[in-house]
Parts: structure tokens; sequence; C-alpha cells
């Protein structure tokens, strides 16, 4: 199975969330065991070049590549969530969307100063979000040593601005 078999698993849902984008659907990738095997087991090989201490997953779908990929490896997780999600201490990032602001948050002592962190999620598009959570992990103390996704969308370039290694397993040029 190559990126061209696994593009197979992922659908293409126009016009979600607003007209005018065509969503990238993992979905369908999820409700195939060989292909999410496939995708989880290329992960694995990317990560474990990092050396990570702990992995973090971005809500929500970072979340279905952390956990597993955590347990694979024999690694804690940690999940970077939307503001007022995460009980306890958290420390906040606030970053700029298109149109206003968002802020994201981790537990404050879910990662220790020093610890090499990689973060995933599904997709990356502009990077907004992957770049908000690389300065949130930083700004606890940790190396964030590398980030990973399923699906990148080439033609935005949001790889360009997050200042550490990174890797997809399937790029769209549109």
């Amino acid at each position: 199975m190559n990126d061209l078999e696994l593009k197979d698993h992922i659908r293409g849902i126009p016009d979600f969330p607003i007209p005018g984008i065509l969503f990238y659907d993992i979905s369908t990738l999820l409700s195939n065991p060989e292909a999410w095997k496939f995708a989880l087991d290329e992960l694995e090989k990317i990560v474990a070049e990092w050396s990570p201490d702990i992995l973090a997953g971005i809500e929500s779908r970072g979340f279905l590549l952390a956990a597993p990929l955590a347990d694979r490896m024999s690694l804690p997780m940690t999940m970077i969530r939307k503001k007022g999600k995460l009980p306890g201490d958290v420390v906040s990032y606030e970053y700029e969307l298109e149109y206003g602001t968002d802020v994201i948050e981790i537990q404050s002592d879910a990662i220790s100063p020093g610890q090499k962190v990689v973060i995933l999620d599904d997709l990356l598009a502009t990077g907004g979000t992957l770049q908000a959570s690389i300065h949130l992990c930083k700004q606890v103390g940790a190396e964030v040593v590398g980030s990973a996704v399923i699906v990148e969308l080439d033609f935005l370039n949001g790889k360009e601005n997050l200042g550490v290694s990174f890797n997809s397993l399937v790029n769209y040029d549109q």
C-alpha cells in the first residue's frame, strides 16, 4: 500500500464546513482496518526517528493518532484542547485566525520542561493550529522535535512557518 492507495481511503466532501471548501475526511480511513493500520505503521516510523519522550494530540482528530501511537511506542500522551475543555491548572495560548482569535490549552503538568514532544493531527492546512500548538508546548518548556499529520494540503503552504521537522503521509495539491 502506498500514498495513492491511502488516498483511496480518504474522501473529499465538497462545501464542508462552508461552501467552496473541499474537506478531506479520514472517517473512511478509520473504517478500513488494513488502511488504518498501514497509516499508523507509517506514522510510527516517522515519529520514532525523532525519539520523543511524549506525544501530543491536537483536538480532536489528533487524539486518534496520538493515543494508539503512544500505546505502540510505550510513550505517554497528552491532549492539546480548545479553551475550557481540560480540568485542573492549564496553560493557554491565544492565536490569530483568519477572522478573530482562538485559544488552545494544555494541562500545566502534562509535559515536563525539557521533554521531547511530537505533535500529531489529522490534517495540515494553513498551519495555524499546529503552529499555535508548537508555541504552547514550548511555553511549558518542551522541546518540540517534530510534527506529523495524515493529510497535508500543500497548496496552502502550512508547513513553511512551523519551525520544526514535519512529515505527512498524503499530500494534496488542490
